[in-house]
Formats: structure tokens, C-alpha cells, sequence
């Protein structure tokens, strides 16, 4: 058994005691967070590309338990944890979806392929609507789109009970798997709910309070004073490059075809803290490997579209589609053949002896507030037919039997194998380009033209990382009937909060521009990557063809398995092996330096220090980090909306 697995393995047992944990108190704080966090959350996305999601928790729990004490009672675990998930739910902001869209209709990445006449109005109005002039959503023109994303996320939330709650009983009642990283999720509301306790004995709490310190410092450089000065003068002051320092034109003689940067992000460090130490490593050790590769293919006329003078963004598409894309395919292929044979080897491996029985399908725990198996299978293939209804209408030339196969085999199966694949090592398998492929069979063999599928809300899914959050609610004695109550209230708070500010934060600005960097950074290459495919489906689609290699995504098979083979041999860790496998691919390489300094500070300084207990400190410290940022995130956000919305005011 892999050492690093077992120790995550045997962080938390399994509680005995269930609570639903829901009342007034998690109803007020789903209004707190939708209504006052989500802002932050989008304007950080916008800003320096990563969110305020563990901040607006940790802000949520504090702020509710100094109240209680106030009021003479607590927060029980339960209550936390409904808060934690709520949290995370309502900073989903699906509707920031449509800022995306609006960017994507009118994109220069759009004009270049000649896709902007086949983006379909249901996703987005076309370039004549006044909204996108007037930068609007409260007009008539994104009516079907706003109805249409409602729908889907209903849908969705409903669905969450379906196939993923069925393959949880399975996998956690049935084969007893372990789901090693379950207990690094559980043991952040853990920490919240010592954070209840007294302060002077909770280690979580003075561990958080060190790490929100160091959040608030890192924020006042590296969101509020580009924020502030903005406000002030004709251009923001940034001490600190965002996204990134550009160094691909200093390194172009050395290092050809290579986007070479650093991202000065601090809690890069603090994430490679948390991360698996190996996964790290494994990373590392695939991206010096492409380092070498790029310069070697560059001379060898394979990266022939890259030129001195490209930056990041430009370097990257061009490798991608000169080699990346397709290489990149058949990396994926390995690693979700690896994914499938290691779950072929623990049924052959598995003692039966220490699995249960399929009786315990319908005899779970008591307590939990399971429901009955049947219940989610209906939900599932109810779900699955919406899907497929609402597919029919939106895209009626695209042949429907696709639809049914998405939903009622490929979404099983792999869903399964990826649901054991985390119960077993904690790693999540997809397999690339089988969506992509369909689309593509469709074009050419039943004779689809068009761009409207690649939108349509296909019933194709994995929901094996959603096994492991079932889990999580176990480890946490959470009854799922408080996430079923959580999920009623949750839901029409994040529709009206995420539709208001995504209207606000457009209003403030056009999306991207120099007020949101790293939107205006890299929105552009996602638009081409993205629109580079789709052409696929195009009558004449010389441009996907031209980037798509069967001989590339053979030696990136090839090569994703003869490493995965080597390393096994060399009996290295099992995130190793995923980590050199994943770190092969084109990436933008600017966060690995300090997420490695993370990583080495960790394992090397404070594990030796502080021993296994080091395992449960660096989440907590992540997690105060990332509350300092989101204050000085929302308090950032909270000016410009003022001083802007002021502004706006006819006196």
C-alpha cells in the first residue's frame, strides 16, 4: 500500500453520531454569503484569476460563532459543516457563465475563425443587440439565455442525488474503499469547529489567525493597491505583476517555443504545502521533460508556427496547435487506460472478505438520512432524459441516439470507474476527446453542420469526485438530509445574488479590460482554444484538421505509458506516477516555482517538525491565507463598486 495514500488514509475515522444540523441559523448564512461574498468572489476571478471560496467560509463560520457566543449558545459540527457547504455552493455563481459568453460572441478569437454568426442566441445575443452595447443583461435579448441556464441548474441540482449518491452507497457501503483524500475535505470544517472553541487552547485557531495575517499583508500589495490606485489615478499601481512576470522574450534564444514566467502569488506556496508532497514532484519532473522537448521540436520543425517574439499566451496556442493539442490527447488516453487497469487489478486484488454485502444497499446506516438506492437511479435517468429533451430542442440536426448514449452508458461507466479510482488512490480518471470525438463522428458521418452542440447541455458526465463529497458528509456526521434542506434553500439565493452582480461588475467596466488583468490576460487564449475546436463541425473546418495528428496523439499514448510503465518498475509513489504523467502536457508553467518552494518548505522543514500532525496544519494555514486575501478582496471590491456606482449618479 502506497505510504503517502495511508496517511491521508488514516486521518479521520468514521463517526458513529448523525445530525441534520439545518435551521435558521445555515438559512442566514446561505443570504450572508450569496449576497455580501459572492461579489468578492467574481471580482477576484476577474482580477488575479482564483477566488475567495475557503475565505468566504472561514469568514461565514467566525462571524456566526462569535455571534452565537454572544447569544449564549454554539455551532454544532453539523451546523458548520451545512454552512461550509452552502458556502461553496452559492460561490458557484453560475450566472458569471454569461460574462464569459458576452466576451465570447464578440471576441477578436471569434472574428479570426469566422465563428462569431454560429454562436447561438441562446447562449449569447449576436454583435446588433443593444445589450451588449449598453452591457446588460436586463434585456429581452438575454431573456432565453437566463431562462435556459435556470433550467440546466435545476437540473444539475437535482441530479446531484441521482448516479453520484448511487455510486457512493456502492462504492462506500458495498466495496468499503477507503477514499484517502475524503478526510483532507472533512477536516477543514473539523478545524471550523474547533475555531468555536476557546482560542487560547484551539491550535486550528491560532495556526488560521497566522495564516489570515499573512492572507491580509499579501492582499494589500497584491489586490488593494492596484484596487485603490486605479480609483486614483490613470493607471493602477502594481508592485507585483498579475498574472504573472513575462520572461518568454528574455528566454526565446535559450529557450525557443518555451513560455517562460513566474506567478507571484504567495498562495502558490501555501497550496504546494497541502498538495501531495510526490504530485508535486511528479509535475515538476513532466514539465522540465517538456522544457527540453520544446526547443528540440522547435528545431526539428514541429513547433513551426512559434516565432521569436511571442509571449505566454501566443506560445502556448501556437504549440498547442502545432503539437500540444494532439500530443496532449494521447497523454489523456494513458492516463485514463492507467485509471482503467488499476481498477481491473483491484477487483482481482480485492478480498471479499472485507467487503460487504449488496444488502447493504438497502440497510444503510442509521442516522445518515439515506434514502432509498432506487430513489437516485430514478433521479438519474429522469435527469438524464431532461438532458437529452432539452438537447432535442436546442440542437435538432445533431442525431438524438448520441444523446441517449452520453447519458446511459458512457456517464455510467465512467463514472464508475472513476468513483473507485477515488476510493482507492484518491485520483480522479476522465477519458480526453470522447465528448470532442462524438461531436465530430456527428459532422462527418450524419452530415451535422454547425457550432450549437458544443453548447448544448449534453447529459455527458463523471460524477466520481461527487462519491467523494457524499463521503466527506459522512466523515463529517452530517445527515444528508440537512444537504438535501441546504440544497432548497441554497439554490434560489445563488440565482438572484449571482444574476445582480454579474450585471454590476459588467456595468463597472467591459469584460476584459485593464480593470480585470487576468481576464484581459488570458480570456483570449481560452476564446482561441476553445473556438479552435469547435471549428471541427464546421463544413470546411480546415483549422481543428490542420492542428489534430493521429501520429502525435499515438506518441503521447505511447509515451504517457511506457513513463507510467518505468516508474511502476522503480516502485515510485503513485502520485508520482500521475504527476509526471499529467505535468507532460503544454502547460503555462508559472506557478510550479513557488508551488515547489511550498511543497520542499513542507516536507523538509515542517513535516520533520511537527511530524503527521503537519498533515492537518497546512489546510488550516491554506484556509487562513485565503480568508486574509478574500478580506482584502471584498474590501477592494466593496471601493470600486461604491466609488464607480457613484460616479455613474447624474450629480
Amino acid at each position: 500500500m502506497d505510504k503517502e495514500l495511508q496517511e491521508y488514509r488514516d486521518l479521520l475515522p468514521p463517526p458513529d453520531h448523525f445530525e441534520e444540523g439545518f435551521d435558521l441559523k445555515t438559512v442566514i448564512g446561505a443570504i450572508f454569503i450569496g449576497f455580501l461574498m459572492m461579489p468578492g468572489s467574481m471580482y477576484l476571478q476577474l482580477v488575479i484569476g482564483t477566488g475567495i471560496g475557503p475565505a468566504a467560509r472561514w469568514v461565514t463560520i467566525i462571524l456566526f460563532a462569535e455571534v452565537a457566543k454572544r447569544s449564549y449558545t454554539d455551532l454544532k459540527q453539523q451546523e458548520i459543516f451545512l454552512l461550509y457547504y452552502m458556502a461553496g455552493a452559492a460561490l458557484a455563481s453560475p450566472f458569471q457563465g454569461l460574462l464569459w459568453h458576452q466576451y465570447l460572441v464578440q471576441s477578436d478569437a471569434a472574428k479570426m475563425l469566422g465563428l462569431t454568426e454560429f454562436i447561438p442566441h441562446w447562449i449569447a445575443p449576436g454583435l446588433d443587440s443593444e445589450s451588449l452595447v449598453e452591457r446588460t443583461f436586463f434585456h429581452r435579448d438575454w431573456m432565453i439565455p437566463i431562462l435556459l441556464l435556470i433550467g440546466a441548474q435545476i437540473i444539475q441540482r437535482i441530479d446531484h442525488f441521482g448516479l453520484g449518491y448511487a455510486l457512493y452507497r456502492i462504492t462506500s457501503d458495498v466495496e468499503k474503499l477507503p477514499f484517502p483524500m475524503a478526510p483532507v475535505g472533512a477536516l477543514g470544517t473539523m478545524a471550523l469547529a474547533e475555531s468555536t472553541e476557546d482560542k487560547k487552547t484551539s491550535w486550528k485557531w491560532r495556526i488560521f489567525s497566522i495564516g489570515g495575517v499573512i492572507g491580509l499583508g499579501f492582499g494589500a500589495i497584491y489586490v488593494l493597491l492596484p484596487t485603490i490606485s486605479g480609483l486614483i489615478f490613470l493607471e493602477p499601481i502594481r508592485l507585483i505583476p498579475i498574472p504573472w512576470i513575462e520572461l518568454t522574450g528574455h528566454t526565446e534564444d535559450v529557450l525557443p517555443a518555451v513560455a517562460v514566467g513566474i506567478q507571484l502569488d504567495l498562495g502558490l506556496v501555501f497550496i504546494g504545502m497541502v498538495l501531495p508532497f510526490w504530485a508535486v514532484i511528479g509535475g515538476l519532473i513532466g514539465l522540465i521533460i517538456t522544457f527540453a522537448a520544446n526547443p528540440m521540436l522547435y528545431r526539428m520543425g514541429i513547433l513551426h508556427r512559434w516565432h521569436p517574439g511571442m509571449q505566454t499566451v501566443d506560445t502556448v496556442f501556437a504549440n498547442n496547435f502545432d503539437f500540444y493539442m494532439s500530443f496532449g490527447i494521447g497523454l489523456g488516453l494513458a492516463i485514463g487506460a492507467v485509471g482503467i487497469y488499476a481498477v481491473i487489478a483491484s477487483f482481482r486484488k480485492s478480498n471479499r472478505n472485507h467487503r460487504g454485502s449488496f444488502k447493504e444497499l438497502f440497510n444503510p446506516p442509521p442516522g445518515r438520512g439515506d434514502f432509498n438506492f432506487w430513489i437516485s437511479i430514478g433521479i438519474y435517468v429522469a435527469a438524464t432524459f431532461a438532458y437529452v429533451g432539452l438537447c432535442v430542442l436546442l440542437v435538432p440536426n445533431f442525431p438524438w441516439i448520441f444523446f441517449l448514449g452520453y447519458g446511459f452508458i458512457y456517464t455510467p461507466v465512467i463514472s464508475y470507474i472513476s468513483a473507485r479510482m477515488e476510493g482507492i488512490a484518491g485520483q480522479f480518471v476522465s477519458l480526453p476527446m470522447v465528448r470532442e470525438a462524438s461531436f465530430i463522428a456527428g459532422a462527418k458521418f450524419f452530415g451535422y453542420q454547425g457550432i450549437e452542440i458544443w453548447y448544448a447541455p449534453i447529459p455527458f458526465h463523471n460524477y466520481g469526485e461527487t462519491t467523494v463529497h457524499f463521503r466527506e458528509v459522512e466523515l463529517t456526521g452530517t445527515s444528508i438530509r440537512g444537504i438535501i434542506k441546504a440544497e432548497l434553500v441554497v439554490f434560489p439565493v445563488v440565482m438572484v445574488a449571482s444574476l445582480l452582480f454579474s450585471q454590476f461588475i459588467w456595468r463597472l467596466a467591459p469584460i476584459p479590460s485593464a480593470n480585470y488583468p487576468y481576464a484581459q490576460e488570458l480570456w483570449h487564449l481560452q476564446a482561441l482554444n476553445t473556438l479552435l475546436m469547435q471549428t471541427s463541425t464546421l463544413e470546411g473546418s480546415a483549422f481543428f484538421y490542420q492542428a489534430l495528428s493521429a501520429k502525435y496523439i499515438l506518441s503521447g499514448l505511447g509515451f504517457g505509458l511506457v513513463t507510467y510503465m518505468l516508474l511502476t518498475c522503480f516502485g515510485l509513489p503513485v502520485l508520482l506516477i500521475y504527476g509526471v504523467v499529467r505535468g507532460l502536457g503544454q502547460t503555462t508553467p508559472h506557478g510550479m516555482l513557488l508551488e515547489l518552494i511550498g511543497a520542499l518548505v513542507g516536507r523538509f522543514f515542517f513535516l520533520k517538525r511537527y511530524g503527521a500532525k503537519w498533515r492537518q496544519y497546512a489546510p488550516v494555514l491554506l484556509a487562513g491565507f485565503s480568508c486574509g486575501m478574500g478580506l482584502t478582496g471584498m474590501f477592494a471590491m466593496g471601493v470600486a463598486l461604491i466609488l464607480k456606482s457613484l460616479g455613474r449618479l447624474a450629480y
